[in-house]
C-alpha cells in the first residue's frame, strides 16, 4: 500500500471558495484522481498555509512514500505566513528524501525552495489551456513526459511561473509562452517532479476555474465579458460529459486527444508514481 500527503495549496479562503465552484478542495479532488491511478493507494489530507496544521498523531514525513503540492490562489512572492509554511513543508520533504510532485503553484513553491526565481510570467498568462507545449531535450528522455508526443496542450491556469530555473534542476518542456511547463528539481536527497500545467484537471474543473478567475480571464483579453467566459467553460463541461459526442466543441477550441482522454491528460501524475515513488517503496 502506498500512502501519499497531500498538502492543499490554498488558504482557508482559496478552499472555500474552491469548493463553492467545484463541491471539493483541491486536495480532495487530487486525491480522488489518484485513487483512480492506483488501487492500493492510500492518502492524508493537510492545509499547510494554516497556522494549526498538523500531521495525524504518529505520522512524519518518513511515513510517507511521497507529498503532492495541489494549486493554489497564492502568489509565491507574497510576504505572507501562509506562503511560508508551504515553502517549509517543501524544504522539509526534499531534506527528508521524499518524492515530490507538484503542479502550478507547486512548481513555484519547489523552484524558489531550490534557489529559483518565480513570478509573474512576463510573456502574459496562460488561461484555459497551455498550448503547444513541447518536451526538451532532455525532457524526450526523461520518465516524467514519457509517453507525450512532440507537442501538445494541457489544462492551465495561472499568472506566475518559474522564471529562472533552481540550480541542479532540469527543465523538461516547454513553449512558447513559458520556458518551464515540466520540470525535475533536485535538492539534497530528495527530488520534485512537476509541471506548471494541471494534469489533474478534468474538463468541468477547469470550466469552474475559468468562472472563479472570469475577471482575470478578461482582464487578460482572454474573453470580452462573463458572458464570453460562461460560455468557454459550458463548453467544457459539455465536452467533459461527453467528448466523443461533442467533436464539434473539441474541433471548434483546438482541443486534441492529449487533453481529452484522461489517461493521456493525466501522463505525468501516472509517471510520478510508476517512476518514482513505486520504486523507492519497494527499498
Amino acid at each position: 500500500m502506498l500512502h501519499c500527503l497531500v498538502a492543499d495549496g490554498n488558504a482557508r479562503d482559496g478552499r472555500e471558495n474552491h469548493v463553492r465552484a467545484t463541491g471539493k478542495t483541491s486536495a480532495q479532488a487530487y486525491a480522488a484522481l489518484l485513487k483512480t491511478l492506483a488501487t492500493d493507494l492510500a492518502c492524508t489530507l493537510i492545509n499547510p498555509a494554516d497556522a494549526d496544521v498538523a500531521l495525524p498523531s504518529g505520522l512524519d514525513l518518513a511515513g510517507f512514500d511521497a507529498l503532492i503540492f495541489t494549486g493554489s490562489a497564492l502568489h509565491v512572492t507574497e510576504a505572507r505566513p501562509e506562503v511560508g509554511r508551504q515553502r517549509e513543508l517543501m524544504r522539509a520533504a526534499l531534506d527528508a528524501g521524499l518524492p515530490v510532485f507538484g503542479s502550478c503553484w507547486g512548481v513555484q513553491v519547489a523552484a524558489t525552495v531550490a534557489g529559483g526565481d518565480a513570478g509573474r510570467n512576463p510573456r502574459g498568462p496562460e488561461y484555459g489551456f497551455a498550448r503547444a507545449i513541447m518536451p526538451t531535450l532532455s525532457g524526450r528522455r526523461h520518465p516524467l513526459v514519457s509517453g507525450r508526443p512532440a507537442a501538445y496542450d494541457a489544462p492551465a491556469m495561472h499568472l506566475d511561473a518559474v522564471i529562472a530555473p533552481p540550480p541542479n534542476s532540469d527543465v523538461l518542456a516547454s513553449n512558447a509562452l513559458l520556458d518551464v511547463q515540466a520540470i525535475e528539481i533536485r535538492r539534497g536527497a530528495g527530488v520534485f517532479w512537476g509541471t506548471q500545467y494541471h494534469p489533474e484537471l478534468d474538463l468541468d474543473e477547469l470550466g469552474a476555474m475559468l468562472r472563479l478567475q472570469a475577471e482575470d480571464v478578461i482582464e487578460a483579453r482572454f474573453c470580452r465579458n462573463r458572458a464570453d467566459v460562461e460560455a468557454f467553460a459550458a463548453d467544457l463541461d459539455d465536452l467533459h460529459r461527453g467528448p466523443r459526442e461533442r467533436t464539434d466543441l473539441a474541433w471548434r477550441h483546438g482541443i486534441g486527444s492529449e487533453v481529452l482522454d484522461a489517461l493521456s491528460r493525466r501522463r505525468e501524475i501516472a509517471n510520478f508514481l510508476d517512476h518514482l515513488v513505486r520504486p523507492r517503496a519497494r527499498r
